[in-house]
């Protein structure tokens, strides 16, 4: 029997908490409205050639076969078989430290990305679903809602949403600019903590990307020295966000904040915390596998504690620990990724250059820094938007304006390329190419 609503009046509104009706979701972004502009007008080859192309998305599709090929090789990681008894151990698996052979893999894997330079205890290992997780979970456990953390700029425009929407802690930016190739200097990062001292924020920490996105570049070892130096003498937190550590293009070029405690004989590395996931390098942002390795004892703990709210299956745990526990495939596939990476890295950077279009120098991610800064009509955060939605509209392609990144000078935005076929690359270089011969007869 149907239920019949009375709806003569208008109903009256229920109340939500305070995280439900916040707007620092970060959703009204241009860096989310171009993936809805994608969403409701994809490009496809053969239906819908004049669809929006997807460029702000970092996503890598470029090694995926490889994936799929120890996949076909060993079917026995992605299913049970005949072991009944295995399958029930892991179905009925609820520990949240998460199966030790996967904890194992995970840090041997970090290992090897980084040369075998730094070395990574599977017992520090936390696991969360994506890193996504991982930050938010490690900004609750060391801020306080109210406090702050201090964030170089340009910065991945999620993270509007991953530190603060639901713990309540606030991003204080630091500032850096093209003059210094964006990276962090001193007087910035003194800036920035006194300027949330003046507003009396607490500083908790200091949340770097490396390598960077949006900038697709890697932090210079000085630069880690000093900034190991400063969150030491400030008494606050380093987080090292370490997603593309295995998307560098060659990993010479790569230096993680834990060589740089290993080479300190880890003075000091109770302040220290480093995130990673699959999602990028891997290419498994649909299996949500991140984690949190951290040097501190209390937050280890604490961190396996709230993990329960965000756990990896154990089917996926059982998947992965066969894969990363396969040296032959793990060197194959770090090898062959970084190589993959740089020639798509100069298709598109080659492609621009013929546009007339500059890039930031990078050498590391899935995407580059483009800097459209003389088409501006004016050198302004409205200017940046009406070329962005021109950008959609007309070329339609969806690329990140750098000021969803907060990047403090503009005309700079953010173009992946390792999420598409090289065909659908260079039709996009194609568009834009045509983009720029009509300005430049305007």
């Amino acid at each position: 029997m149907a239920i019949e609503i009375n709806q003569q009046q208008p109903p009256q509104e229920v109340g939500l908490s305070r995280i439900a009706v916040s707007e620092t979701h970060g959703e009204d972004s241009p860096y989310f409205a171009g993936w809805k502009a994608y969403d409701e007008n994809p490009y496809d080859e053969s239906k819908n050639p004049s669809g929006v192309i997807q460029m702000g998305l970092a996503e890598n599709q470029v090694s995926f076969d490889l994936v799929e090929k120890f996949l076909e090789q060993h079917c026995e990681a992605s299913s049970w078989g005949n072991k009944i008894s295995a399958f029930r151990e892991n179905a009925l698996f609820q520990d949240y430290h998460g199966l030790l052979s996967f904890r194992k893999a995970m840090a041997s894997f970090m290992e090897q990305i980084r040369g075998g330079r730094a070395n990574f205890d599977p017992d520090r290992v936390v696991l969360t679903a994506g890193a996504t997780a991982a930050n938010e979970l490690l900004t609750f456990i060391l801020a306080d809602p109210g406090d702050a953390l201090l964030v170089p700029t340009p910065y991945y425009p999620g993270f509007d949403r991953d530190l603060r929407w639901r713990t309540g802690v606030k991003i204080v930016p630091i500032h850096c600019d093209s003059s210094s190739n964006f990276q962090i200097t001193p007087q910035a990062l003194e800036d920035a903590y006194n300027n949330a001292e003046s507003m009396n924020i607490k500083v908790r920490g200091v949340l770097i990307t490396n390598p960077s996105n949006p900038l697709g570049l890697t932090i210079q070892r000085s630069v880690l020295e000093n900034l190991l130096d400063f969150v030491t003498s400030k008494n606050i937190h380093l987080v090292s966000d370490e997603i593309y550590s295995g998307s560098v293009f060659s990993s010479s070029e790569f230096v993680s904040v834990a060589e740089i405690l290993q080479a300190r004989n880890y003075r000091d590395s109770e302040r220290v915390h480093i995130v990673y996931s699959l999602s990028k390098d891997l290419g498994l942002p649909g299996f949500r596998v991140g984690t949190i390795y951290s040097y501190n004892d209390k937050v280890v703990t604490t961190a396996r504690r709230m993990s329960s709210f965000t756990l990896i299956s154990s089917e996926t745990q059982h998947l992965l620990a066969s894969m990363l526990s396969d040296r032959e495939f793990t060197q194959n596939y770090i090898q062959t990724n970084r190589e993959r990476l740089r020639k798509r890295y100069e298709m598109i950077i080659q492609g621009l250059s013929k546009a007339g279009i500059e890039c930031l120098a990078g050498n590391a991610g899935l995407f580059c820094w483009m800097n459209l800064s003389p088409l501006l009509e004016t050198p302004t955060r409205d200017g940046e938007l009406s070329l962005w939605n021109s950008i959609l509209g007309e070329v339609k392609l969806n690329i990140s304006p750098g000021l969803s990144c907060h990047c403090s000078e503009p005309g700079w935005f953010r173009v992946c390329f390792a999420n598409m076929s090289e065909q659908t690359l260079e039709i996009a270089l194609e568009r834009i190419q045509e983009f720029m011969g009509r300005r430049s007869s305007e």
